[in-house]
């Protein structure tokens, strides 16, 4: 079973839930179909909005989660006459202060709308550089080509934005929640106002609409909390992956080919998925390897085979765990084995370091060394446990 243009790789079965199909991958299959720069081009240059449950939601498009488009204008208030009483002067007090929140709220309203925009505009600029590196990744480019590696510091450069327009929103969080926290208060204060003796009709009117109002104006604030944290989980989430799939653009540039998504896309991450990377022995008798690797030149290059195997796999178990085994031959004397087996190791780590470019989570993988007979060259093999 081997790959015609990966001649040190074979691909092996893992039975029906793992099938590889390694002996009909052609050139198109070893991309993955859904992450294709054609695809992504036109996604990532698209946007539209949407209308959900709570009102409109602008989708960026690009892998870009959906950010709420609402805008939140307080109601305003209703003047009044003072009446002289005591209770008429708690009224003035409350409805100058309802004015004052109302206000701060206009202004939050404001800033996040100034925030959505350059998000917005930052997103689509983001997802266009990056389309345009895929693109030419996915046709073949030279290893490490310049115009690629401006595009990805461009790309780099806007995504740092877009982390910086976050931190704005979650500031701006605890300054809604500090307004959630002063309505609040002054529902409470309204509603206290009606049990004071002294009052006269007139202040009972008043009280009755500066109370509703405040009541409109503290569930305005509830809705502006809730989208807007919302938003701040959901981009935050949006940065930390485009981050891990920028490390892959990154191996991508230096090998001038293109793999695909973030293998963190893909897999499930769990502390129970943690695992021994210390290389305790691991038994391998009876099981078939996912992936080997055999080193029996310089610069075999077995990045895309192995990023495909591994992908594909998450596919279907995403929680999957993964041994990585440095294999050595036994040929020629103690010192011609002790060298094998050190060139092993180091073969071992750097396709370890490949699969945590790829976005494979370190913890997923135990790496593990053994000698083997029968073999003429230093092999790597990968195995699913």
């Amino acid at each position: 079973m081997t790959i015609s243009d990966f001649s040190s790789i074979r691909f092996l079965v893992l039975g029906a839930a793992l099938t590889l199909s390694a002996c009909s991958y052609g050139d198109n299959e070893l991309w993955p179909s859904s992450d294709s720069a054609a695809d992504q081009a036109s996604a990532e240059a698209s946007g539209q909005t949407t209308e959900g449950a709570d009102g409109k939601v602008q989708v960026i498009g690009g892998g870009q989660p959906p950010i709420g488009a609402s805008t939140f204008v307080p109601p305003g208030v209703t003047p009044g006459e003072p009446t002289g009483t005591f209770v008429g002067k708690k009224v003035v007090e409350l409805r100058d202060e309802l004015a004052r929140l109302q206000n701060s709220i206009a202004q939050q309203n404001d800033e996040l709308q100034r925030l959505r925009t350059d998000l917005v505009q930052n997103s689509q600029q983001y997802h266009g550089t990056i389309a345009a590196v895929n693109a030419r990744l996915q046709v073949g480019t030279t290893p490490g080509n310049p115009i690629l590696v401006q595009q990805f510091k461009s790309a780099q450069a806007d995504l740092d934005r877009i982390a910086n327009e976050i931190n704005k929103m979650n500031n701006l969080v605890a300054a809604v929640a500090n307004n959630s926290t002063l309505s609040a208060y002054m529902a409470e204060a309204a509603r206290a106002a009606f049990s004071v003796s002294g009052a006269v009709d007139e202040d009972h009117r008043q009280l009755a609409i500066l109370e509703d109002e405040v009541n409109r104006t503290a569930v305005l604030i509830d809705r502006l909390l809730k989208e807007l944290t919302s938003d701040v989980r959901r981009q935050t989430n949006y940065v930390t992956t485009e981050r891990a799939n920028l490390n892959l653009i990154s191996a991508g540039i230096k090998s001038g080919e293109f793999f695909g998504g973030s293998l963190v896309n893909k897999a499930v991450l769990s502390n129970a998925g943690q695992m021994n990377t210390a290389g305790a022995p691991l038994n391998t008798v009876g099981r078939t390897p996912l992936v080997v690797i055999r080193f029996d030149r310089a610069d075999v290059p077995y990045e895309q085979a192995l990023y495909t195997a591994v992908s594909k796999t998450l596919e279907r178990r995403p929680d999957a765990l993964f041994d990585l085994v440095a294999v050595a031959p036994v040929t020629g004397g103690a010192a011609r084995i002790a060298l094998n087996s050190q060139k092993a190791r180091q073969h071992a780590e750097n396709v370890m370091r490949k699969l945590i470019e790829m976005g494979l989570p370190p913890n997923r993988v135990a790496v593990s060394a053994k000698t083997q007979q029968m073999i003429a060259n230093n092999e790597v093999h990968l195995y699913v446990r």
